[in-house]
């Protein structure tokens, strides 16, 4: 009979529970953008601007890794919509900067406070740890995130926020 690597085996058990979050987590956020008339990169958009207030078009895009064409029509959504502000900078009339407009900005409130939002849910998941546990949580994502982080700048790649 062979015997498992225990490395191994650890590793795997800690990226399906990695894919298990990421897949329940992408299907609340498909769910949220729905009910809230959006699409999900037009959501991945809102949520990455409203802390930020305002980003260039090229710098969203490396946050978020949306490919330019959904970039591009999923920001002509949001414009539309009322929700951003897209306007050439001076100083580059290529580089366009992106800002939530008021509407926009309510918008983000009311999604953030909807019951049952991803918001809402991971609120209430955060109430199965105790503060320390959450603390250890954080941390050890961290560790994880460095990690892979030096690894791909090792391998001459770059991970963004």
């Amino acid at each position: 009979m062979q015997k498992e690597n225990p490395t191994i085996k650890r590793s795997v058990k800690l990226l399906r529970s990695f894919w298990r979050v990421q897949k329940n987590l992408m299907h609340i956020v498909q769910k949220t953008a729905v009910e809230n008339g959006l699409s999900v990169p037009q959501y991945s958009i809102l949520m990455t601007i409203a802390p930020l207030k305002v980003i260039s078009q090229k710098a969203l895009r490396e946050k978020t890794f949306l490919p330019k064409s959904t970039l591009s029509q999923a920001v002509e959504g949001l414009v539309q919509g009322g929700w951003l502000h897209r306007q050439q900078m001076e100083e580059n009339r290529r580089e366009v900067q992106l800002s939530l407009s008021e509407m926009g900005e309510n918008f983000f409130k009311t999604i953030h406070q909807q019951e049952g939002s991803v918001h809402d849910i991971f609120e209430s998941a955060m109430t199965v740890f105790t503060d320390i546990e959450f603390e250890q949580l954080l941390n050890s994502h961290m560790k994880i995130i460095d990690f892979m982080e030096s690894q791909l700048k090792e391998q001459g790649d770059q991970a963004n926020d």
